[in-house]
């Protein structure tokens, strides 16, 4: 009987320790998250790219007249005036070519004062009938021949001047002059100008990129919206040198094609800027930053914040008042510094998770651990 009643006991006990266990467990707690309080604010938009240096404005200089090249007069790659003087071409045969029209046109004028003499005089002696009608015809003709031969002979006075000048070669321009095409000795001019060397205006400079014509559209679309006040004809640009340092003096946007290059889909841009200290020259490749715009409600939100969809559209997990996670879909307008600008899809005070992303899922509750704004406006 004792044994009987242990083994009852057993059975009792197994029994109780069998409905304990399936007694329901607690429900886990909400997953943390932490939050940045979103602020709307204006923030200037910017646009990167690769841009090129070129001149300002480039000269070819050329020998005109053909001769012999006599003198270089200029130090190569140094700055020269507009009007200054390059190189000498051989000037002889040209200030004789000068000479003998001189004498031509002082001929021409002894011709046309006695031609003009005779018919002064027939005119007087016409009255007298001492002359004939046909005599005065005759010289009268000859005054107006010879009046014309001076002024052909003068047209060929100043071609021969013109020439004469030519032998002097002078810059077209200020700026820096290139290195001697031709030396000192060669015969230039034959037949076609000779080019000597090229002078480039390097201070102000421009810097040509181009912009992907979806870009402007988009912009244009946005400021049709509202969401964007262009910047307009002349906006700003700064440059960033090949050393990763930045030019410190910003120029302004100077041109923009009228059509889109169908061969990339971009529109031709260019600016300029002062460059007093030649810091910038032409062929340089260099980072452009353009000002596009302002944002006129737009929010800055950490990198962690932005997340993407399998079709690369971005979006970020928000939090209600009920502490429910909530998905919404944005419009990104670039960066600034280490925070993504967003300019549509958030509302003043939304609080958009940027930690603990992983374990929140939209229409689930969250526990907010730790809130923190994210900078407003600029003070």
């Amino acid at each position: 009987m004792r044994a009987g009643a242990i083994a009852a006991l057993g059975a009792a006990a197994a029994l109780l320790a069998g409905c304990g266990s399936s007694a329901p467990e607690k429900a886990a707690p909400p997953p943390p998250v932490i939050v940045t309080i979103a602020h709307s604010q204006q923030i200037p938009l910017t646009r990167a790219f690769t841009g090129r240096l070129s001149a300002y404005r480039e000269a070819n200089v050329l020998a005109r007249v053909p001769g012999v090249l006599l003198k270089r007069w200029y130090r190569e790659g140094s700055k020269v005036e507009a009007g200054q003087r390059l190189f000498e071409i051989d000037p002889a045969p040209y200030q004789a070519a000068l000479d003998a029209a001189l004498a031509t046109l002082a001929q021409a004028r002894a011709n046309a004062v006695n031609a003009h003499i005779t018919a002064q005089r027939d005119r007087v002696l016409i009255k007298a009938h001492l002359v004939s009608e046909s005599q005065l015809d005759t010289d009268e003709a000859a005054e107006r021949s010879t009046a014309a031969l001076v002024q052909q002979a003068q047209a060929n006075v100043e071609s021969a001047r013109i020439n004469l000048g030519y032998t002097d070669v002078t810059s077209p321009i200020t700026g820096i002059a290139g290195e001697q095409q031709v030396t000192e000795g060669a015969m230039v001019g034959q037949g076609t100008p000779t080019l000597l060397t090229t002078v480039d205006q390097i201070n102000p400079i421009y810097v040509n990129f181009d912009e992907p014509a979806a870009e402007q559209e988009q912009l244009a679309a946005d400021a049709e919206a509202g969401l964007l006040r262009p910047a307009g004809p002349r906006a700003e640009v700064q440059l960033t040198l090949p050393n990763g340092r930045p030019y410190g003096k910003p120029g302004r946007l100077d041109f923009r094609a009228a059509t889109v290059d169908p061969t990339t889909g971009t529109i031709a841009l260019r600016a300029i800027l002062p460059n007093a200290n030649h810091q910038l020259l032409p062929g340089m490749f260099v980072n452009v930053r353009l000002a596009v715009g302002t944002a006129i409600h737009a929010f800055l939100l950490p990198q962690a914040a932005l997340q993407r969809n399998a079709s690369g559209d971005p979006y970020v997990l928000t939090v209600s008042p009920d502490d429910t996670v909530v998905e919404k879909s944005v419009q990104t307008e670039g960066t600034r510094g280490d925070d993504w600008i967003v300019s549509k899809g958030l509302a003043n005070g939304d609080r958009v998770i940027v930690s603990g992303i992983q374990e929140a899922r939209p229409g689930k509750k969250v526990t907010v651990k730790t809130s923190r704004s994210v900078p407003g406006p600029d003070r």
